[in-house]
């Protein structure tokens, strides 16, 4: 099993990014995936989940500004980040889960003020 995250980057506040997560070798084994993220100093939180029936959960301060889709004919999962505010900045991390827990590496999203 291979996660690779994409799309991160430096935005200002207000701005939009899209993050990528491609899943290898099968997206559709994985019965929960989603991103975290770890601002610095602080533990890595949920941000955004999607079950393998589509159904999605956000935490409450991303609600409304991000969205989380699951594309299974390119293998991807990716979460449309608009309305980006500082405290948003952190490091993203593709996560998946299906009889064990999955992590790729983590992408530098930084949102200035």
């Amino acid at each position: 099993v291979q996660l690779q995250a994409f799309g991160g980057g430096l935005v200002q506040a207000g701005g939009c990014l899209r993050l990528s997560c491609a899943a290898s070798p099968d997206l559709s084994r994985f019965a929960i995936m989603g991103w975290y993220r770890q601002a610095p100093g602080k533990q890595r939180e949920p941000v955004a989940l999607i079950s393998s029936m589509d159904s999605t959960e956000y935490v409450d301060s991303v609600k409304g500004r991000f969205t989380i889709s699951r594309d299974n004919a390119r293998n991807t999962v990716d979460l449309q980040m608009n309305s980006l505010k500082p405290e948003d900045t952190a490091v993203y991390f593709c996560y998946a889960y299906q009889r064990g827990t999955y992590w790729g590496q983590g992408t530098q999203v930084t949102v200035s003020s």
